[in-house]
């Protein structure tokens, strides 16, 4: 029983940072003394008291899972090679490998390695985590090499070839910071990074982007754009390919909202694009902005609405001419994910949350032609990889059909199996069902429940719900069950121990297009929590669940989500996961990077404190109620969202008597870990968690015959 006020209580003397009327506020310095202190603590207690042969079961479970050396392929193609971050026991950081493209499509990879991360991080007795390569024109050659420290959004990052394995000797270079580079050339760069004081935005990102040709020092790069520290960031990249490339500059004014402006590195000039600022420009073909407004877009005369695909020269935009519509987003296809290439522009689109795939192909003069890829039905479809003028890796996977990967040549309009991913369990046992739940304001709701095909309607199913209602992200059907790589690991710690997952598709999300998501911002982010609750209550209407068994989960966003329906309405739920979360939104905006997220929730330090206060979990959690358990989980080196959110809820619960659990990872970021061995952990403390919570509940139940 995690019920402890003392030591928190102790450790407060013990910090001499000045104190607000905030008693926790010493627990956001992430790694000050009595703050590690406290987070030693209470790691050690949630862990004993969840410690057991339950949790070496589930443990080794996860791990099995997790370290399985037949996983899906994660590669990523770069020219004419593929690479791919292999991980395992001797490699838990892993080795990133290449193969050449003929020998992957041919399923005979013949890896050979680039750079051994763990054996880089001993050599420099720092704990690298692998950020991903970027490369010009899709040359191995010549790369830029991310690597962060603990899995931190901070990168320090060095010039690599990635065929010789090796770091440029004297070559471009940028120190630990959140940055973004662009390619120009060969031998310069567009850079947006920490350049000294007064170079960051209140959201700790770059505001200023500079051109730095190659052996000049980065204090004589040359400025070209400077944003103002209000806004969430200045960045930069290229669209299109070859002669026709086009480089954007953009200033996030709001985290939905960007002023953008072309780049014409000949003459160093910016021109303004004259596209709505809260629309996303996604690539450039055929000497056409490919644009996709996130509201209705009223053009001069012409209309075009939320979520549509759009082509428009910069002359169109200008004199306000008709443009092109390549595809409508509509109720019944939902335009989900689009990706440009030389030739054509693949698109995914979601109906009722189930994705479809088509690839619309330009005959170079006045004509686009369809053709849907003939995937699977009922799952989730994503571009893991494109490369040259129209190659792509596809992924496919849903609740019970592991990851599959097929490569698309849409010159040859081919779609081959290039691998599938052996089963983790055995879904035989299983069915998927959709369902829709009814929210407060009568909106239909989608949830999908994994259950067995037997299941007896009595009630007593423990159902596990997990939901994220944020940010236009859509929860599509997964292996993991939700957005995070878990490889299929809730089949054996969940449904095979007799558990019906739920994943919800509330409103904040993306799943019915941008006005999914604006329904729940800012001040009707009521509704999320509305919608989350719907489907408590419906699970508990078909006699699937009830309350005393029926647990939720949700990570950052998510984990505010959770926390906001603990705090609104206890009685639904019997457990809470709250995962690297949000959870004092009286000071979010003040942490890290809070301050760009503001578009979404609003400024605390305005009357939108109106709205935000009514739901904020850290202010509304009260010792006078009784809430369900609890399980709060966090990294010290999350730079995203400030571990201080769940530190202080728990503290905070934990002072007023209630059932806490925490774990804080020491490094992982905001992802939460690195290796398989910390996500194991993690995922088997989650798992011991619920399943002693159901236990409780049957306690209750059997006492109260």
């Amino acid at each position: 029983m995690l019920r402890r006020a003392t030591l928190v209580t102790c450790l407060l003397a013990s910090t001499a940072i000045a104190q607000t009327n905030d008693k926790f506020q010493y627990l956001e310095s992430v790694d000050s003394e009595a703050a590690l202190q406290w987070v030693d603590a209470t790691n050690t207690e949630s862990a004993e008291a969840l410690d057991g042969p339950l949790y070496e079961e589930l443990y080794q479970q996860a791990l099995e899972v997790l370290s399985d050396d037949s996983k899906l392929s994660s590669a990523y193609q770069i020219g004419d090679y593929f690479f791919e971050l292999i991980k395992d026991t001797a490699n838990p950081r892993g080795r990133l490998m290449r193969t050449s493209r003929s020998a992957y499509l041919s399923g005979d990879a013949n890896w050979q390695l680039v750079i051994d991360i763990d054996a880089k991080s001993q050599a420099d007795g720092q704990a690298w985590v692998y950020h991903g390569l970027n490369c010009f024109n899709d040359m191995p050659s010549k790369c830029l090499l991310s690597l962060s420290p603990g899995g931190t959004d901070a990168d320090v990052i060095r010039e690599f070839d990635a065929l010789t394995g090796q770091f440029v000797q004297d070559g471009f270079a940028l120190p630990l910071a959140k940055s973004d580079v662009t390619w120009v050339s060969a031998d310069s760069w567009l850079i947006a990074t920490d350049f000294g004081e007064g170079s960051l935005t209140d959201s700790g990102y770059a505001r200023t982007v500079k051109l730095i040709e190659r052996g000049d020092a980065l204090s004589d790069a040359k400025t070209l754009y400077h944003g103002d520290t209000s806004s969430v960031s200045a960045s930069s990249w290229s669209l299109g390919s070859g002669d026709s490339t086009q480089f954007v500059i953009a200033e996030s004014t709001s985290f939905w909202t960007r002023d953008y402006y072309e780049f014409n590195p000949d003459t160093s000039m910016l021109s303004k694009l004259r596209i709505p600022d809260s629309a996303r420009l996604v690539g450039f073909i055929a000497d056409q902005w490919v644009i996709q407004p996130t509201a209705v877009w009223q053009h001069g005369e012409y209309e075009y609405n939320a979520g549509d695909v759009v082509l428009a020269t910069t002359e169109q935009l200008i004199n306000e001419s008709e443009l092109f519509l390549l595809l409508p987003s509509e109720r019944d296809n939902i335009i989900e994910d689009v990706t440009v290439r030389e030739n054509g522009v693949l698109i995914v689109t979601l109906r009722d949350v189930k994705a479809h795939a088509a690839w619309y192909e330009f005959d170079g003069e006045t004509t686009w032609y369809e053709h849907h890829l003939n995937l699977p039905d009922n799952g989730a479809v994503s571009v893991q990889s494109s490369g040259g003028s129209a190659d792509f890796l596809i992924r496919f996977e849903s609740f019970l059909v592991p990851p599959s990967l097929y490569f698309y040549d849409a010159n040859q309009k081919s779609l081959v199996l290039v691998e599938q991913q052996p089963e983790t369990f055995d879904a035989t046992p299983y069915t998927v069902s959709q369902f829709f739940a009814t929210s407060v304001d009568g909106t239909q709701v989608p949830y999908f429940a994994i259950h067995r095909n037997d299941i007896a309607l009595d009630g007593t199913n423990p159902a596990h719900i997990f939901a994220y209602g944020g940010f236009r992200s859509s929860l599509t059907p997964s292996y993991s069950g939700s957005y995070e790589a878990t490889n299929g690991v809730y089949g054996k710690l969940w449904l095979d121990r007799g558990g019906v997952y739920v994943l919800a598709n509330i409103r904040g999300g993306g799943e019915y297009g941008p006005d999914w998501h604006a329904a729940a911002l800012l001040e009707n982010r009521h509704k999320a929590f509305e919608d989350l609750e719907s489907v408590a209550r419906d699970l508990s209407d078909r006699n699937i669940s009830q309350a005393a068994f029926t647990s939720i989960e949700g990570r950052s966003n998510g984990g505010l989500l959770t926390g906001a329906a603990m705090v609104r309405h206890p009685e639904l739920f019997n457990a809470v996961i709250s995962g690297v979360p949000l959870l004092d939104m009286r000071r979010y905006h003040r942490l890290l990077a809070g301050a760009s997220w503001m578009g979404e929730y609003g400024d605390p330090d305005t009357t939108d404190w109106d709205f935000i206060g009514q739901y904020s979990p850290y202010q509304n959690v009260s010792a006078d109620n009784e809430y369900p358990d609890v399980f709060f989980y966090t990294s010290t080196r999350d730079d995203r969202v400030h571990p201080a959110h769940a530190r202080k809820m728990a503290a905070r619960m934990l002072e007023q008597g209630h059932e806490v659990y925490y774990y804080e990872n020491r490094e992982g970021g905001h992802g939460g870990s690195v290796t398989a061995e910390q996500l194991a952990q993690r995922v088997a403390l989650s798992y011991t968690f619920l399943w002693q919570a159901i236990d409780r509940s049957r306690q209750r139940a059997a006492s109260d015959q």
